[in-house]
């Protein structure tokens, strides 16, 4: 039997990371529906389909250019989330400025009191209070 199902996948995709989302999706998709919601049902049958499709296409180049974009997506949401975890964190210790004309991040430390900022990278000069 292992052998039947490993020579029907042959040439085939197969899973991948945008596979995966998209059967999460249709897990929450279909909880969604258990508690009211025909919309969520059809969404999660409709995700269920292409997740099943895209596994087992035999055009393996469209389904990876497919999986990058979404990685690129998924790599853009994980940098902003660590962004903004690594500001909070140091929002103990230092403010965190922008430059008034490049717009550049400009991180001062706290307890300095009224100080001139100088932009590293456009050469501005602006006080504000730290």
């Amino acid at each position: 039997m292992k052998e039947k199902l490993y020579r029907f996948m042959q040439g085939r995709y197969g899973n991948d990371q945008l596979n995966r989302f998209l059967m999460i999706l249709v897990l929450v998709c279909f909880a969604l529906s258990m508690l009211g919601g025909r919309a969520f049902y059809v969404a999660g049958t409709a995700l269920l389909i292409y997740a099943y499709f895209r596994m087992l296409s035999r055009n393996i180049y469209k389904r990876r250019n497919e999986n990058s974009v979404y990685m690129r997506y998924e790599y853009k949401v994980k940098q902003s989330f660590y962004t903004f975890k690594r500001d909070m964190q140091q929002r103990k210790t230092h403010h965190i400025y922008r430059c008034p004309s490049c717009r550049q991040k400009i991180r001062v430390p706290r307890g300095k009191g009224k100080i001139e900022i100088r932009c590293p990278k456009c050469s501005q000069t602006f006080i504000k209070k730290s």
